[in-house]
């Protein structure tokens, strides 16, 4: 966990004496200094690789840009090279993505190509202690179950296409990331926590897109042709099934002290209540006038327990 501390207020507050301040300074991040000039390169770095994409805007040449950037900042980790490490994670980040752009547009996104670039993600969010790719892997797995984003003018879709799989496949990894997170070191067991938090996300949408539709399970190769199911689940499952989660969920996280996943439960307990509400109510104004007030009165909570919750869990 990072904390932010200003040591100058605390020394003028009397929290900290001048010694214990300068000892603390003693353990910031050496070599500042070369900060900027790591960013600088690898901005330049970047740069150079999205017009040489720009003129040749093939995918392959995005595979192969994405490989040698991703190599060059895997090979100054591997090296220890902390003096360049911010470099290092800038090349390692733009061309992990850069890859997967290219393997996904090459396979036109194909489930073995998703499964492939979740791969890829996973491997340099771990080299990388990057957040941002193990979330990018953990979205790129539900992909190759199905879930899909688009957008059209000012209008912006979440498709789920196999709800009871995305929440039984992301359930499991969500626990799976959490149990981890218990026995890694600090930086690895941050990477698994990103990735349960990001499952915990995919459970309720799958729950949500359930709750308006119910499920016909198919296989990956029939999933666009409705009539090809093998199991059918109706929706009030997922309502139900969905309400005790949230409330077990909710109770666990109360009592083992983790903010966060109160937070989660709390914002999709109201999603979950409203979609009941008005789909048997309709958008009248008396339902309008209730849901209203309950929304205060949970805003109210949330406020309430959020008070003095200072460590992110």
């Amino acid at each position: 966990m990072k904390v932010t501390l200003d040591l100058a207020k605390l020394v003028e507050d009397g929290h900290l004496t001048a010694a214990e301040a300068e000892r603390l300074k003693g353990f910031a991040a050496q070599g500042t200094g070369q900060t900027a000039m790591n960013i600088l390169v690898g901005f330049g770095v970047v740069a150079v690789s999205l017009g040489v994409m720009g003129m040749v805007p093939q995918p392959v040449v995005a595979v192969v840009l994405g490989a040698l950037l991703a190599s060059v900042g895997f090979g100054f980790i591997l090296q220890g090279q902390k003096t360049w490490s911010i470099l290092a994670n800038i090349c390692l980040l733009t061309g992990c993505l850069m890859l997967a752009a290219g393997v996904m547009f090459m396979t036109k996104g194909s489930p073995i190509a998703l499964l492939a670039i979740t791969a890829i993600l996973i491997g340099g969010g771990i080299a990388a202690k990057s957040g941002l790719l193990i979330a990018l892997a953990v979205l790129c797995l539900s992909a190759a179950i199905g879930a899909r984003t688009s957008y059209a003018h000012a209008t912006y879709f979440i498709g789920v296409r196999q709800p009871l799989l995305t929440v039984l496949l992301f359930s499991g990894l969500a626990l799976a990331a959490y149990q981890a997170s218990l026995r890694l070191a600090a930086d690895h067991a941050r990477l698994a926590i990103t990735a349960a938090r990001t499952s915990l996300l995919l459970v309720n949408l799958g729950f949500w897109i359930g709750t308006l539709w119910g499920d016909r399970l198919t296989w990956l190769s029939d999933q666009f042709d409705p009539s090809r199911y093998w199991l059918s689940v109706p929706a009030v499952v997922f309502s139900l099934v969905w309400a005790a989660a949230l409330v077990a969920t909710g109770l666990w996280a109360a009592r083992a002290n983790r903010p966060w996943v109160l937070n989660v439960v709390a914002v999709f307990g109201a999603i979950h209540f409203y979609t009941q509400w008005f789909a048997k109510l309709g958008p009248n104004p008396f339902s309008v006038m209730i849901a209203g007030l309950i929304t205060l009165a949970l805003a109210i909570g949330i406020w309430k327990y959020n008070q003095g919750k200072t460590i992110p869990a």
